[in-house]
């Protein structure tokens, strides 16, 4: 028996001592276990997870501060808690630390020393920092490094080595591509490519059982090899600490594994994991290998649904001690990350240190300051002095840093260091474009003392030059330079970069400038028998020609040429949201995941002294995904935006079938409504983005809805974005559907829905299906933004927060749904019945694409959903040929004929004819379209003969009913070569008969025909084949009596009376309604049963939306 008729194994574990122990028997389930996840009430932002649940404190074994209890010491503030069910797939289970990994003692099998096919597939933190271990015969004791595959900061790696060592060990690597939560990842070598070198390729499945898809470029190293063999095990997740990166083992979860010898080959090791019995310690797989599980390691089915801390152990009891209980409201991760109010250093005063400057002087303290501080231990603050300290603030990597007065000094002593052979100067300054004058006295900008051959340093600076004047021990100077400096040197803030190094018995030195996040330039030079010393204080007596200048982040680091400033000098500014997220994970210590998506996250600005969490939020705000707590560890995941663009559903809900429960409420209210949306970019511009017209427009009813405005600034990186992200936000922001904040789950009434429940995760997709025509005839799409969760022995419900998906289904290439485009305008040409399975429709601009390959389209009509199966112009090329009649045009459609005789009508492979043996009056029609009201109709038209006796008059038929109740608009190929236009109610001649002026006709010229009906005005234009079509409507005319509300579209063909000719004939061509197509479709996909008038508009049922 299942869950719900035998109790749900709910388990909840505390980490004791780094293990995680299992203490369910402990915990009351007289209480249910409450869980917390994600947004909550329609929030901006992730709230921390929280769980509530019961533990039985008999005795004070909960209570951390008692020294009898067992958990004495192991448990208190933030200890970790986690609560998991049972899932339906086994896996290996890694907790990432060195004692936790499956082995295979070497064999001869394993000992492959040609070509290679590695393979593995789990779930793991694809792209964050650091190196992670998945499969490998690789030991560094003893030296017997094989082979071994790791991902290491979001690529994919393939090590090997020839004799074991470090020192023969090579790597070939490729990014990882966009990978879901669950992948299989495949290295191959081939150790001879037979152009003397070696070849690795990469791939990636959804499992082991493939289709393998390459990723990245082939990785080729020069000369041929063979791997070494050596006696190492073979193990998922080895240990290799002695890398320059450490290479840790994997942090997740394991299905299985294959090694192959030679590519394709067999296997030599094939572990299945998901196969294993839980709790099993060993077991053998199909190749013949023996496998152990450490203690650490565990094959499992747990799924948690909650992994946070415990800040409190709040004790309660009966007065008579029947009954201690510890009420456990744990947290998730982003509570403690929230708590601290310290914002951030600036970006380069946590830079700087961290390249282990001799001494280093950031200048960041506030006005009422006095002397700069040094964070480097054991060097003196600086003395500076007529500085007014705070005062600008316009370097967004740093504090506000002081600006100097005419009087302004400096001198900063650097403490007594070993003599590192080499030494660099580097600090920031702002000229504010101030530059002394070129034809004056030099502005001394800084100088710096040392123990070597030049004992001081001066650098000096006009407008246009700089001037770099060494001096030795005695005061002579030794050096004496120039370079010529453009303006931009006195713009702006700038870094200055000073150094030298010792060059065998003579000192290189370098003066650069280099603009904050841009280039340098600078002059260097070589300084014979000399030597470079080390830096004793940097001082500067900065006077008049520097007043106004702003200068801080001054350091002297202990190796030339060194790039430490570069990229914090800007705040990091350019990065991807992603980059900056990781970065500061890293530099915090902070476990950080991500679920990347197809698209490159967007680039964040300069980063600035804020909380951690709140650099994060706004990174996450940038790109606008989702950052959120790891639902199987203690650490963040950030699931980037584009992963949430047009997703196949998680989880399907069906009205009709158990589970969905009661109430479900759609609210279609005003509260997420935004049509007026400004964007500002931090310290940058803006751009506002407004829906003028529409449903949810600014107008006022009934026309739109009125002003709903809001202004947002984002940490962007340059200004352009903030158009891009105005017009994305507006967007979401005038979505026309309701909204189900809450959607309600019983899944001890639906198990079968328990898989899909375990596996979704905030950002999914739940789709909603058969709901009642009151609330929606169409699926509804919610993303998912959080959920409350109530778990109990015979009773699991699960509510989940979300909001509108339709938004986020955007265009996606190749899509069978949303990767086509909408017309500029489609509505139905004639109206269809609510059972017609063919719909006359004309298009504006672009038709629908008739292409086989690209249906079904699914359309939207008045509210009714339609799958077109085909497509096909309301057209006729003539490429037949019929006799007695017209038969099937090219598009599939059928020539209808009325007038005159069957033999009078023949497609002759290239045209379509027509001839008048006898009767020339009487007409001839020929009808395609039923139905139609306004069209516009293109036709060539060719004469057999030049008319003798009257004319010859084809004609584009219009609103065709009977033989007496039509339009028409006729060409009139004249006695004499003439060529005129008329228009025709029934036989009725409406308005004149203008004339072609300049043209004639022969037998052989083909004339085009356009034809437009707006109402019941008839414009007509017509030129000679090979001519432009002339701009102007040359004939124009209004029906104003007996007129015709709709009909058939066709070619009529007749004769004036005293036609002379002998059976005269007319061919015809390249016929079609401008735009016009026949949709053959299957009705009512959507439920929606109707009819529909002309005029109806048709679109894409579901429009594909550019994404941001």
């Amino acid at each position: 028996m299942a869950f719900p008729s035998t109790p749900l194994d709910i388990r909840t574990d505390l980490q004791l001592a780094g293990v995680w122990t299992n203490i369910s028997g402990d915990v009351y389930v007289r209480d249910p276990k409450i869980i917390d996840v994600g947004r909550r009430d329609q929030g901006t932002r992730t709230d921390p997870g929280s769980l509530s649940l019961t533990i039985n404190n008999a005795g004070g074994k909960y209570s951390p501060r008692n020294p009898v209890s067992p958990l004495y010491g192991l448990i208190g503030r933030n200890s970790r808690v986690r609560v998991s069910v049972p899932g339906t797939v086994r896996y290996l289970d890694l907790t990432g630390a060195s004692d936790s990994y499956a082995s295979t003692p070497d064999a001869a099998p394993l000992d492959i020393t040609g070509d290679l096919d590695v393979r593995w597939e789990g779930e793991a933190s694809w792209y964050a920092a650091g190196a992670r271990t998945l499969i490998g015969k690789w030991e560094t004791t003893g030296d017997q490094r094989s082979y071994l595959m790791r991902i290491q900061d979001g690529q994919l790696y393939l090590s090997y080595s020839t004799d074991g060592t470090a020192a023969q060990a090579f790597a070939h690597f490729r990014p990882l591509p966009t990978l879901p939560r669950r992948a299989a990842l495949r290295a191959t070598l081939d150790v001879d490519n037979g152009t003397g070198g070696r070849t690795v390729l990469f791939y990636w499945a959804p499992s082991l059982a493939g289709p393998w898809t390459p990723f990245g470029t082939t990785s080729t190293l020069t000369g041929t090899i063979t791997v070494f063999s050596g006696t190492a095990p073979l193990t998922v997740a080895p240990t290799d600490l002695t890398a320059s990166t450490p290479r840790r083992p994997l942090e997740g979860r394991v299905y299985g594994a294959e090694v192959r010898s030679g590519i394709g080959g067999s296997a030599v090791a094939n572990p299945d994991f998901s196969a294993q019995t839980v709790g099993a310690t060993g077991f053998t797989d199909g190749a013949g290998r023996a496998w152990t599980l450490t203690a650490a390691a565990a094959i499992t089915d747990r799924e948690p649904r909650f992994v946070g801390e415990i800040a409190s152990w709040p004790t309660k009891w009966q007065p008579d001690g029947s009954d201690v209980w510890t009420t456990v409201e744990a947290a998730g991760i982003l509570r403690r990350y929230g708590q601290g109010a310290k914002p951030l250093d600036s970006t380069l005063r946590r830079r700087i240190p961290s390249g282990a400057p001799i001494a280093y002087w950031p200048m960041e303290e506030e006005r009422e300051a006095t002397r700069a501080y040094s964070p480097i231990k054991g060097v003196s603050a600086a003395a500076l002095t007529g500085v007014e300290f705070g005062a600008v603030d316009t370097l967004p990597s740093s504090r506000a840093l002081p600006r100097l007065s005419a009087a302004a000094t400096l001198s900063a002593i650097v403490p007594t260091h070993a003599d590192p052979g080499q030494w660099q100067v580097e600090f920031v300054y702002n000229a504010d474009d101030k530059a002394p004058p070129g034809a004056g006295d030099w502005a001394e900008v800084i100088g710096v003392s040392t123990t070597g051959t030049v004992r001081r340093w001066v650098i000096g600076m006009r407008a246009g030059a700089a001037r770099i004047y060494g001096f030795d021990a005695s005061g002579t100077d030794v050096i004496f330079r120039s370079v010529g400096l453009g303006s931009d040197v006195f713009h702006g803030w700038v870094r200055m970069r000073f150094w030298a190094r010792a060059n065998g018995s003579a000192v290189d030195w370098r003066l650069d400038f280099q603009d904050v996040g841009g280039d340098a330039g600078g002059l260097g030079d070589t300084l014979a028998a000399a030597t470079p010393g080390r830096v004793t204080a940097v001082t500067a007596t900065w006077g008049a020609l520097t007043e106004g200048w702003a200068l801080g982040h001054l350091s002297v680091l202990p190796t030339a040429a060194n790039g430490l400033y570069t990229g914090s000098d800007n705040g990091y500014a350019g990065e991807t949201a992603w980059q900056r997220m990781l970065r500061l994970a890293n530099e915090e210590g902070i476990p950080l995941g991500r679920s990347a998506g197809p698209l490159t996250p967007e680039r964040v600005g300069p980063q600035r002294p804020e909380t951690l969490l709140s650099l994060l939020e706004a990174a996450a705000e940038v790109d606008g995904g989702l950052l959120l707590e790891d639902r199987a560890r203690v650490g963040l995941v950030y699931r980037d935006r584009s992963t949430l663009y047009t997703q196949d559903p998680a989880l399907t809900l069906a009205y009709d079938e158990p589970g969905l429960a009661y109430p479900l409420e759609p609210v279609d209210d005003d509260e997420a409504t935004r049509n007026d949306r400004t964007i500002t970019r931090e310290g940058g511009s803006s751009a506002r983005a407004v829906l003028e017209e529409g449903r949810l427009s600014v107008q006022d009813p009934p026309d739109g809805i009125g002003l709903y405005d809001d202004a947002q600034t984002l940490a962007l990186d340059d200004d352009v974005q903030p158009e891009m992200h105005a017009f994305w936000q507006l967007h979401l922001g005038t979505y026309d559907g309701a909204r189900f904040p809450a959607v309600s789950v019983m899944l001890h009434k639906a198990p079968a829905l328990i898989p899909a429940v375990l596996a979704l995760r905030e950002g999914d997709v739940i789709r909603l299906t058969g709901l009642p025509p009151w609330v929606s005839y169409d699926d509804v799409d919610l993303i998912v933004q959080g959920w409350h969760e109530v778990i109990d022995l015979h009773k699991w419900d699960i509510t989940f927060n979300c909001s509108p998906g339709g938004p986020w289904n955007t265009a996606v290439a190749d899509h069978a749904v949303y990767g086509k485009a909408d017309t500029d305008g489609c509505e139905l040409l004639a109206a269809a019945t609510s059972t017609a399975t063919e719909l006359d429709v004309v298009s504006a601009g672009l038709p629908w694409t008739e292409d086989p390959v690209e249906m079904p389209i699914l359309l939207r009509l008045g509210g009714e959903v339609v799958e077109t199966t085909a497509v096909a112009p309301l057209a006729d090329s003539y490429t037949r040929t019929v006799s007695n009649g017209w038969g099937t045009a090219s598009s599939g459609l059928v020539w209808a004929t009325a007038g005159g005789a069957a033999s009078e009508r023949s497609v002759d492979g290239a045209r379509g004819v027509v001839t008048l043996p006898s009767s020339v009056s009487s007409i001839r029609f020929q009808h395609l379209v039923p139905g139609v009201q306004d069209c516009e109709v293109r036709c060539r038209m060719q004469a057999g003969q030049v008319s003798t006796g009257a004319s010859i008059v084809p004609a584009v038929l219009l609103r065709y009913v009977n033989t007496s109740t039509y339009y028409r608009a006729r060409l009139h190929f004249a006695v004499g070569g003439e060529v005129f236009l008329s228009v025709t109610r029934d036989t009725t001649q409406v308005g004149g008969t203008p004339q072609l002026s300049g043209v004639t006709y022969t037998p052989s010229d083909e004339f085009e025909l356009r034809v437009r009906l707006e109402g019941h005005r008839i414009l007509m234009r017509a030129w000679k084949v090979g001519a432009a079509e002339p701009s102007e409507w040359q004939h124009d005319v209004t029906i104003t009596s007996n007129t015709i509300a709709e009909g058939a579209v066709g070619l009529s063909c007749s004769g004036f009376a005293g036609n002379t000719n002998t059976s005269p004939l007319v061919r015809f061509d390249a016929f079609e309604v401008v735009g016009g197509q026949r949709l053959t479709v299957t009705r009512s996909v959507n439920r929606v049963v109707k009819a529909h008038a002309v005029g109806t508009a048709v679109r894409l049922a579901h429009p594909a939306i550019a994404s941001l």
